[in-house]
């Protein structure tokens, strides 16, 4: 559970995106997006099991499978459904605070949901060890 603290919940304590940028056709932030998606689309789908099961090795070590369904039990699933979701932003980086040396594209989406409008959730995508890119962090503000 410690390591999934600073993956976690780092964008918490303020690591936001200075503004919205467009993502190029090709390149990390992309890539990142396309996996985001994917992963977002399980979760939306209320396969909490699944999603934790695609995530980034890192994640996965911080965190068992029972306790991310049990913590996605607890805070997404009453928002209810998803209303729309619209990407505000994408930012490659190197250093995330608390979380180890990588490559990372931090995301955000403005996105209603059935039971809570104006929300913002943030999901880090970083590129694993295999060179695939899987979510290593997710914020709902």
């Amino acid at each position: 559970m410690k390591r999934l603290l600073p993956l976690v919940l780092l964008l918490a304590i303020g690591f936001t995106l200075a503004a919205a940028v467009p993502l190029p056709a090709e390149g990390p932030e992309n890539a990142a997006e396309q996996s985001a998606k994917a992963w977002l689309a399980l979760v939306d789908a209320g396969k909490y099991g699944e999603s934790w099961s695609s995530a980034a090795e890192a994640f996965k070590e911080g965190v068992s499978q029972a306790q991310w369904q049990g913590a996605l039990e607890k805070v997404r699933a009453p928002l209810g459904k998803v209303v729309s979701r619209k990407l505000k932003g994408a930012k490659f980086t190197r250093e995330i605070p608390g979380a180890p040396a990588g490559e990372y594209v931090v995301i955000q989406y403005d996105t209603d949901f059935e039971k809570k409008s104006g929300a913002v959730e943030t999901i880090t995508p970083m590129k694993d060890k295999d060179g695939a890119w899987r979510v290593s962090g997710y914020y709902i503000k």
